[in-house]
């Protein structure tokens, strides 16, 4: 798979709400006492099967330049009884962890993007449900989106 183009990612941002977005999403509780609730709408594709979404979070940080960071937590996926739709929850963002390179001890600190730690975490494109994600305050929640094309490969018999 490879990631959107900036220019086709830029137009998808400034998809809002539809009227039918704005429907289902009372079927998604608001966010607990602290907690924030994070909402995205995708444009609807002519084939979205060749698309994925993919949700990071994170927060911004000052860090060294030298060492690479993450932090614990853990995305998961809640259907909303009554409903069928899928809502992502990440109750903590937990400690952050990262390498051990050795670095100047006197050189400034950047702001940087330091997500949760593991594997992608991508989901299936779908215009016609709003996307939910649940997070602890002061967090922030990132996405990519993902294409490939229709073409298919087949593989050997061994």
């Amino acid at each position: 798979m490879k990631k959107v183009t900036p220019i086709v990612a830029a137009l998808m941002l400034g998809a809002g709400l539809s009227a039918h977005g704005a429907d289902t999403l009372k079927a998604f509780p608001a966010a607990e006492q602290g907690m924030a609730r994070h909402v995205l709408q995708l444009p609807g594709l002519s084939d979205e099967s060749l698309f994925k979404l993919e949700l990071i979070v994170g927060k911004t940080v000052q860090v060294d330049r030298e060492n690479r960071y993450f932090f614990v937590g853990k995305l998961e996926a809640q259907t909303i009884e009554g409903w069928g739709y899928t809502r992502y929850t990440l109750r903590e963002l937990g400690p952050m962890a990262g390498t051990l390179m050795a670095g100047d001890p006197h050189a400034p600190k950047v702001d940087s993007f330091v997500a949760v730690g593991g594997e992608p975490y991508l989901i299936r494109y779908n215009s016609r449900l709003p996307v939910v994600v649940y997070v602890p305050e002061g967090a922030e929640v990132r996405y990519r989106i993902w294409s490939t094309g229709a073409e298919m490969n087949t593989m050997e018999k061994d």
